[in-house]
C-alpha cells in the first residue's frame, strides 16, 4: 500500500515507545484521544480511544492478534476496522497511521474531516 504524506502526517513516536502487545496513548488538547495499539508481530494500528458501546478507553484494554478487548464490558474490536466482532455491534473511529523505518507518523486531519462529515439524526 502506497501512503501518500503530506503536511497532515505527524511523526508521534517511535515504535519501542508502544509496548508488545499493548496501546499508548496520544493526548489532543482539541478533538478526541487516540490510542495507537502495537500487536506482537510489530504491526501499528490507530483508533479515537473509546469503545462504541459504553466509551470505555480501548488503550487500557489487552491486546491479543489484531483485536482488542474494551476494559469495561469486554468487547472485542478489530483494530484494523475499529468494528466490533459479532455478536456486538457499532465502530471506533479507524486512524490513517503509517511507519517510515521505526518512526510512526498519524494523520490527525482525517479525524477532523471524517468527524465533520457525520450527520447527527
Amino acid at each position: 500500500m502506497t501512503v501518500k504524506m503530506t503536511e497532515d502526517w505527524i511523526r508521534v513516536c517511535a515504535l519501542d515507545d508502544i509496548p508488545v502487545p499493548g496501546a499508548r496513548v496520544l493526548r489532543r488538547p482539541a478533538g478526541p484521544d487516540v490510542a495507537l495499539f502495537r500487536t506482537a508481530a510489530d504491526r501499528v494500528f490507530a483508533l479515537v480511544d473509546r469503545c462504541p458501546h459504553k466509551g470505555g478507553a480501548l488503550s487500557q484494554g489487552m491486546v491479543f492478534g489484531e483485536r482488542v478487548a474494551c476494559p469495561l464490558h469486554g468487547w472485542v474490536i478489530e483494530l484494523a476496522t475499529g468494528s466490533a466482532v459479532a455478536p456486538d455491534e457499532g465502530c471506533a473511529m479507524r486512524v490513517p497511521v503509517h511507519m517510515i523505518g521505526d518512526d510512526v507518523f498519524v494523520d490527525f486531519a482525517a479525524i477532523t474531516v471524517r468527524a465533520t462529515s457525520v450527520v447527527e439524526p
